[in-house]
């Protein structure tokens, strides 16, 4: 670690990686000399990245808040590691996303992946409405669905791949608690491939609201929307696609119509599923007791999670982890085919 300038600490790649700046006031980075700046002006793109936008290959998206607050060190490194490998193995680029340095990148290196892993919890958990305040003081975050997606589409990148978005919380009739993601995805033309909304979430609610918002939503290979770690939540969709050509071909026109982007529900791989009706009986629990304790808005997310994973004995991440791989490898085939269009 060292001081940065105007006060704020830097972890340092050994291995010639950037700095990751922790925070500092957002006055001490502003001066009033510096020129405006646009978000694009902000996009840094790693050398493999960058080639693939140029010569036209497929890329897929992936966000970092799984390696920032989603699990615990070192197997969130493993899993970031393993879900841009099966992109590769489908054939297309992995682009994981984050803020460092106050910097948009697309594309990380092992080293970053490693560094945020290790500060896992010590950044920020960053939103879209979060991006200019991190960046002002040339902080790191980790980007959600809705920040991932912002920064993907400005980097030219179609699809993107997540373990499950965010959504109406359970309650949120008295809390108003409601995500980002579902307004982003009515506002923003990229294609997320999902297994459904966190399980934690009110589902119905959640459909209702991206009703409301005017959000395309096909599922892959299913008439039902997943509820994330089980295959099923009772809820049925409107619209199936069976081929990837047939997806392909969805998501670009989705992409040319508007305004918002595809979501996309693809089930978590029956051998790694839970049970509906018991996984639910572990989320009533940890429900519980975050609002016991008060836990709510940002916070709430990784409380349940954790609490889901405890009470599941551990089932709970094993599944989570194989569903973000499902994710990304349709992500990826996709991303080939849309190359092909």
């Amino acid at each position: 670690m060292r001081a940065a300038p105007g006060g704020a600490i830097a972890a340092i790649d050994p291995e010639g990686g950037l700095p990751i700046t922790l925070g500092r006031p957002v006055a001490a980075a502003a001066h009033e000399s510096e020129p405006a700046m646009s978000a694009a002006d902000l996009m840094d793109f790693s050398p493999e990245v960058a080639e693939a936008r140029s010569a036209k290959k497929p890329i897929v998206a992936l966000e970092s808040t799984i390696i920032t607050h989603g699990m615990p060190y070192p197997r969130n490194v493993e899993t970031a590691r393993s879900v841009e490998e099966a992109v590769r193995e489908m054939g297309a680029l992995p682009a994981t996303i984050a803020v460092i340095d106050g910097r948009f990148r697309v594309g990380l290196s092992a080293n970053e992946i490693e560094r945020l892993g290790e500060l896992s919890g010590g950044v920020v958990k960053a939103s879209r409405r979060d991006l200019a305040l991190v960046a002002v003081r040339k902080g790191s975050a980790g980007t959600t669905v809705a920040a991932t997606m912002f920064i993907a589409e400005l980097a030219g990148v179609e699809i993107f791949a997540t373990g499950g978005i965010g959504g109406v919380h359970r309650g949120a009739e008295e809390t108003f608690d409601v995500s980002a993601d579902l307004i982003e995805l009515s506002r923003t033309r990229v294609a997320v491939v999902c297994a459904g909304a966190k399980s934690i979430l009110d589902i119905g609610k959640t459909l209702e609201f991206l009703e409301t918002q005017g959000v395309a939503i096909v599922g892959y290979r299913t008439d039902e929307f997943p509820a994330f770690y089980a295959r099923s939540s009772g809820f049925k969709l409107e619209h199936r696609c069976d081929g990837l050509h047939d997806l392909a071909r969805v998501i670009r026109l989705q992409r040319e119509i508007g305004p918002g982007g595809l979501l996309i529900a693809n089930p978590i791989p029956q051998d790694h599923a839970l049970e509906e009706a018991a996984v639910e009986a572990r989320i009533a629990e940890a429900v519980a007791e975050a609002k016991a304790q008060g836990v709510a808005k940002k916070e709430a997310t990784p409380f349940l999670l954790k609490r889901v994973f405890e009470l599941t004995g551990g089932r709970s991440l094993t599944a989570n982890i194989a569903l973000i791989k499902n994710n990304a490898m349709l992500a990826a085939q996709a991303a080939v085919e849309l190359s092909k269009l």
